[in-house]
């Protein structure tokens, strides 16, 4: 008779999250892989002639024995940096919005609940226009701060409910404990609900910022500097449209992924029990 403690076999290790891993990555590879096949057909109907071996060179180069950074490098790098800049400011605004909406002020609770509506409603298209067009022009503001500013503010609206809903699951025992220390209401926030919402609230910031690095590529409609903006100056130089537009997305998606995994890790890390 096998004894009670045997270690489980390969069948049991084989366990059903495993097997769901696998057949997402499999999914995942098919798709990619139907997608690539659509490509190189659909440009092989065109006569479209594919030029790979130029794309390197549009990262880096070597000029006169110096390397040399390519556009897509920069674009790259600054897309990186204009959407780490708005992140931030969107966290700082979103967390200020949050508490105007839980304050007990009337007029803060609508302030903030008209910001969070009239954005969240809103195309983030639309509202770029508007900053660039009318309230740029009236501050002096350049067109890289404007479209960190209207970055900001947009998903500002999304954080906004994500830290309300993180302060709302901290237990209101906590909130009775802060009162009978005799904390004033910014200090229970400071030292005692904020901590404890940081858990509820890090899975969903980390996917609001994968949103803002997608949305990020919207600013080259006003000409901003970024990824997609030198993709499309290389294309009009050099027609190869599918090579840069690929190349292109799978930059971001290195970047998406990457915040992506990030996210479950932190899903995984900071997991509430139910």
């Amino acid at each position: 008779m096998e004894s009670a403690g045997r270690a489980p076999g390969r069948s049991a290790l084989w366990s059903r999250p495993a097997r769901s891993s696998v057949f997402a990555t499999l999914q995942f590879a098919l798709l990619c892989a139907a997608l690539i096949w659509l490509t190189a057909r659909g440009a092989a109907n065109m006569g479209y002639n594919w030029q790979w071996y130029r794309v390197p060179d549009y990262f880096a180069r070597v000029v006169d024995e110096q390397l040399v950074w390519g556009p897509l490098a920069f674009g790259f790098v600054e897309t990186v940096r204009l959407s780490a800049i708005a992140f931030v400011l969107t966290v700082l605004l979103g967390l200020v919005v949050a508490v105007l909406r839980l304050s007990r002020s009337p007029v803060g609770r609508a302030v903030a609940v008209g910001y969070t509506e009239l954005i969240r409603n809103t195309p983030l298209l639309v509202q770029l226009y508007i900053f660039y067009f009318v309230l740029a022009p009236i501050v002096a503001m350049d067109r890289y701060w404007t479209a960190i500013f209207c970055l900001t503010v947009f998903e500002a609206a999304f954080a906004a409910e994500i830290f309300r809903a993180g302060i709302m699951a901290v237990p209101k025992g906590q909130w009775e404990a802060a009162a009978s220390l005799g904390l004033e209401r910014w200090q229970a926030y400071r030292d005692i609900v904020l901590p404890q919402a940081v858990r509820f609230v890090l899975p969903p910031l980390t996917g609001l910022a994968v949103s803002l690095v997608k949305h990020s590529s919207i600013v080259s409609v006003i000409a901003v500097f970024e990824l997609t903006t030198e993709g499309r100056n290389i294309i009009s130089d050099t027609y190869m449209s599918f090579e840069i537009w690929l190349t292109v997305a799978g930059l971001y998606l290195s970047i998406t992924v990457t915040l992506s995994l990030l996210a479950a890790w932190l899903e995984r890390r900071f997991e509430v029990a139910s």
